[in-house]
């Protein structure tokens, strides 16, 4: 199957023009007309997980391994050193990062691993009515995510209607949100503060332990296509001691 086949299934799952305008999703590296024998899926890219990759072969990834634009390819450095790897192996690179939250994982996580079947979802905040006890909500997050601590900031509302959910890094959303809880990663000490003036509980789910399901929801999007598809998951760059 070409790389261009591929691309052009993805962008019909999960638009690319729909990703925030700070976002790096798409094509990063690889010639359309390539042919594709192998797709690797995982939520980042290392070294190591290159070395183990099959050449001429297809990775699709969350996170962008690219951002900004590089004045040059010296050294070795990330993300220098895996762009090399790749270029000699020809191993092409898409990534689906914040137009995939919208349209696929943000629900995934949601239904599939904290299981409310009954949502609603405004762009990249999904709502949940609940009726339960803002502890019991956590209880129900470190079994999900199995996570043995949480971080949590508690404004004192202790019945909760409504719960508000993003995956990853969804601190910049805090305004628009309007429910008792969110549940987001990567929550700031300034943005605890403010929750709490503002009377809202917050849950800081983690950046990669909430988007760590990536490989698996988009892996059974990827069963009709005529390629072995195979999940090779990242490691959390934070250890807990």
């Amino acid at each position: 199957m070409k790389l261009i086949e591929v691309y052009e299934f993805l962008n019909t799952l999960s638009p690319f023009e729909t990703q925030a305008n700070w976002d790096n999703s798409g094509l990063l590296l690889g010639n359309s007309n390539d042919e594709i024998e192998k797709i690797y899926i995982s939520l980042d890219l290392s070294k190591k997980l290159v070395d183990e990759f099959e050449p001429n072969s297809l990775c699709i990834t969350h996170h962008p391994l690219l951002f900004k634009a590089l004045k040059n390819l010296r050294g070795e450095q990330y993300p220098v050193g895996i762009i090399k790897d790749m270029l000699l192996k020809n191993i092409s690179l898409i990534s689906l990062h914040t137009n995939y939250d919208l349209s696929h994982l943000n629900a995934y996580v949601v239904s599939e691993i904290l299981g409310f079947q009954s949502y609603t979802q405004e762009k990249f905040l999904i709502y949940i009515d609940v009726d339960m006890c803002f502890s019991k909500l956590c209880e129900l997050v470190k079994k999900s995510f199995n996570m043995q601590f949480l971080r949590v900031s508690y404004c004192g509302k202790k019945n909760l209607r409504r719960i508000a959910v993003c995956v990853g890094s969804g601190g910049d959303l805090l305004q628009e949100v309007n429910a008792d809880c969110f549940l987001t990663g990567d929550l700031k000490y300034h943005q605890a503060f403010e929750a709490i003036e503002n009377q809202l509980n917050l849950i800081d789910i983690g950046h990669f332990e909430s988007e760590n399901y990536f490989a698996q929801s988009l892996a059974r999007n990827l069963q009709n296509l005529s390629l072995e598809v195979i999940i090779r998951n990242s490691k959390n760059p934070f250890n807990y001691v």
